[in-house]
């Protein structure tokens, strides 16, 4: 039974990962990952990306681990103390402005 629970908290973070591979990467709007990083992620990330508080830095990071981060906090997966005020926030991301808002950190903030 123990390795049932094993297997079941370890499927939320692989489903997440396998999400990346179907983005659009290269056709993502980096204009558009500015809008909706600069509206919101901003807030916490700070306006360049370098993290605030417990808030952590986003530059340094590819699009294929921001992405996956951000479809597991879409999914509610708890990764650290500050899951749930990323939740609802990436809840209201489709794929496409995750792709966007990834370039955007990986591109335009580096």
């Amino acid at each position: 039974m123990k390795n049932i629970f094993l297997l079941a908290g370890l499927s939320g973070p692989l489903l997440a990962e396998s999400h990346v591979e179907n983005l659009d990467f290269a056709n993502a709007d980096s204009s558009a990952g500015e809008e909706i990083y600069q509206g919101v992620c901003k807030n916490c990330h700070g306006r360049t990306g370098m993290g605030m508080a417990s808030f952590p830095k986003l530059i340094g990071n590819d699009a294929d681990y921001l992405a996956s981060r951000i479809m597991a906090y879409r999914d509610r997966e708890r990764i650290g103390p500050n899951s749930p005020l990323m939740w609802p926030v990436a809840a209201k991301l489709s794929d496409e402005d995750i792709a966007d808002v990834t370039a955007y950190i990986t591109t335009e903030l580096e």
